[in-house]
C-alpha cells in the first residue's frame, strides 16, 4: 500500500471514529432533565470550585517551604501534652483526613465529630460551630484544647524553635528572642499556666503568640494542598451537560434516581449545593442532642468565641487588612436562628465518613435520610425543616418514601472520589 492509500485509510478511520462519537453524543439521553436541573447539576461539578481562595490573613500559605514545615508539624506527636497526639491522629492521611469516630479522641474525648481537612480553604468558617475563620487559626485551637493535644503555647513554641528553628526562619524570618521562658504557660491552660503567662512581659507574650500563629499558618499551607478528587457523579454531570448518552452510564439507574430525589423531593440541594455540596452556612435541622438535658448550642456560642479570638482575621496576628475581613465584620450576632445550628458539611466522600452529624448521632446514611424524612422538632432553638402539616415560609415538607431513601443513599455513594494530597 502506497503512502497516499495509507493516508486515505487513516483519514477514513478517523472520520468513522468522529462520526461514531458524534452519534454517541446525539443519542437520546438515558436520563432526561429540565434546563433548570441541568444548570444545577452543572454547578455541582467539582471543577466549578475553581482555584482555592487566597486567605489574605495568611501571607505564607502558598509557599512550598511553609507547606513542608506545616507537614512536619502536622505529624509531630511531640506537639501534645503526652507526646502521643498529632494533628494526624484525628486527621489521618490514610483515610479521609478524619478519624471515623463518633467523637474526636486525643488526650481525652471531645464532644463532636472530627471534620475532614479537604475543602477547608473554601469555607469562611471552620469547626461545626464556626468559631474559627481561617485554616491557620483553626489549627491552633486543638493544640491547647484539654481533650485534644492538651498542651500550652509556650511549650509548643519552645519545641518549634528548638527542633525546627532553621525551617521556621526560612519561612517567617528571624525568630523573636524568647529567653528564660517558663516550662509551661498559656492564657488558656491550668491555673498555674495562666499565672505563668500573666507574669511574662507583654513583648514576650507577643513574641510567643507570633510564633504560635505562624505554626498554624505553616500547617494551613500544608492542608491547602489536600483536596477532593472527582467522583463518578462529576463524570455524570459533565456528560449530562454535554449531552453525552454513554457518559450518563457513570451513574447506575438507582443512583440517577437518587440524584433526582436530591434535587427535588428530598430538597437536599437547598443546603448541599455548589461544587463542594455545601452552602458553608449554619442550620438547625432538629438533630437530636447527645445530652437532652444540656444540648449543644452550636453556632450561637461559636460566634462569641470567634469574635473574641485574638487569632481571627481582624486580630494582631492576621496578615489581612481590616477591609479584607468582610465575613467577620458583617456577622449577625443577634440571629436567634443560630441557636442549635451547625455548619453544613460537604457531602463529597460522605459515604466513607460514618458516623454522621456534629456528634455522630447517626450511624448510617439511611438513618440520616430518615431523620430528614421525619423532620422532628428541635430540642433547642427552632428547626428549619417543615414538619408534615405545618405551614412554612421557606420550606416544603420533605416527603421521602423508603425507595427514595435507598436511592438517595446510593447516590451519596457516587459522590466519593479520591483524596488528593502531596506525595
Amino acid at each position: 500500500m502506497n503512502k497516499r492509500a495509507i493516508w486515505v485509510a487513516a483519514a477514513a478511520a478517523a472520520l468513522a471514529v468522529s462520526v461514531f462519537a458524534a452519534q454517541e453524543l446525539q443519542a437520546p439521553l438515558r436520563d432526561k432533565w429540565s434546563a433548570q436541573e441541568v444548570a444545577t447539576i452543572a454547578s455541582m461539578r467539582l471543577k466549578e470550585a475553581g482555584e482555592r481562595p487566597v486567605d489574605m490573613s495568611n501571607a505564607y500559605e502558598q509557599r512550598t517551604e511553609a507547606a513542608t514545615l506545616g507537614r512536619a508539624l502536622f505529624n509531630d506527636k511531640r506537639l501534645s501534652k503526652n507526646g502521643q497526639v498529632s494533628c494526624a491522629s484525628c486527621h489521618s492521611a490514610t483515610g479521609q483526613f478524619e478519624d471515623g469516630q463518633q467523637f474526636g479522641k486525643g488526650i481525652g474525648t471531645g464532644k463532636r465529630r472530627t471534620m475532614p481537612v479537604m475543602g477547608a480553604a473554601h469555607s469562611p468558617f471552620l469547626f461545626w460551630d464556626g468559631r474559627k475563620d481561617s485554616a491557620w487559626s483553626q489549627a491552633l485551637g486543638p493544640m491547647e484544647d484539654p481533650a485534644e493535644h492538651g498542651g500550652n503555647r509556650v511549650a509548643f513554641v519552645k519545641l518549634v524553635l528548638g527542633q525546627y528553628k532553621a525551617q521556621y526562619q526560612a519561612v517567617f524570618g528571624p525568630a523573636p528572642e524568647l529567653e528564660k521562658l517558663p516550662e509551661d504557660a498559656s492564657p488558656n491552660g491550668t491555673d498555674a499556666e495562666r499565672a505563668a503567662w500573666a507574669a511574662l512581659p507583654e513583648i514576650t507574650r507577643d513574641g510567643v503568640n507570633r510564633v504560635f500563629a505562624n505554626m498554624g499558618k505553616a500547617i494551613a499551607a500544608y492542608e491547602r494542598n489536600i483536596s477532593y478528587g472527582e467522583s463518578r457523579f462529576d463524570q455524570y454531570a459533565e456528560a449530562t451537560v454535554r449531552g453525552d448518552a454513554r457518559g450518563q452510564e457513570s451513574l447506575t439507574l438507582q443512583e440517577a434516581r437518587g440524584l433526582r430525589a436530591f434535587l427535588n423531593q428530598g430538597q437536599c440541594v437547598t443546603c448541599h449545593n455548589g461544587p463542594l455540596l455545601t452552602d458553608h452556612a449554619f442550620h438547625n435541622t432538629g438533630v437530636p442532642p447527645i445530652d437532652p438535658r444540656n444540648p449543644d448550642r452550636g453556632r450561637i456560642e461559636g460566634l462569641k468565641k470567634l469574635l473574641k479570638d485574638e487569632f481571627n482575621c481582624l486580630g494582631p496576628y492576621s496578615d489581612a487588612k481590616p477591609e479584607q475581613c468582610g465575613e467577620l465584620q458583617f456577622l449577625n450576632t443577634n440571629d436567634a436562628g443560630q441557636l442549635g445550628a451547625f455548619r453544613t458539611p460537604s457531602l463529597r466522600n460522605v459515604a466513607a465518613r460514618a458516623p454522621y452529624m456534629h456528634a455522630g448521632q447517626f450511624a448510617s446514611l439511611d438513618q440520616v435520610l430518615q431523620h430528614y424524612a421525619t423532620s422532628p422538632k428541635a430540642a433547642i432553638g427552632h428547626s428549619e425543616l417543615a414538619r408534615p402539616g405545618e405551614k412554612h415560609a421557606e420550606r416544603q415538607t420533605i416527603r421521602l418514601s423508603a425507595a427514595d431513601i435507598q436511592d438517595l443513599a446510593a447516590f451519596l455513594g457516587a459522590v466519593t472520589g479520591p483524596v488528593v494530597q502531596p506525595k
